[in-house]
């Protein structure tokens, strides 16, 4: 089944992300890999694809898993929990509807 892991980053933790982003693009291709990773990206603090300094707010994927309990295990383990990066990690069920 498909689930949805939102990750919301701590304010002004721009430094943190950039330095542990090696090790989370990492776990992602690892998941595309296995033809599990259905979309990744980070989301802008700004209206921009390049928020510069202003950073990001968060971060979306979307990728299979065997259980909600893999799910969220995997969410646990993501480099930017390591490095407090994120303040809020949801993991949730996903139906994937469009594109068919």
């Amino acid at each position: 089944m498909l689930y949805v892991i939102i990750g919301e980053d701590h304010p002004g933790t721009l430094d943190q992300r950039l330095a542990a982003r090696p090790s989370h693009v990492e776990r992602l291709q690892a998941l595309q890999a296995d033809g599990r990773l259905i979309l990744a990206g980070p989301c802008p603090a700004i209206d921009s694809p390049d928020p510069g300094p202003a950073g990001f707010s968060g971060s979306v994927i979307v990728a299979e898993f065997a259980s909600l309990d893999a799910a969220q295990t995997w969410a646990n383990a993501d480099p930017y929990v390591a490095a407090s990066v994120y303040a809020k990690v949801t993991v949730k069920p996903f139906k994937k509807v469009l594109p068919a």
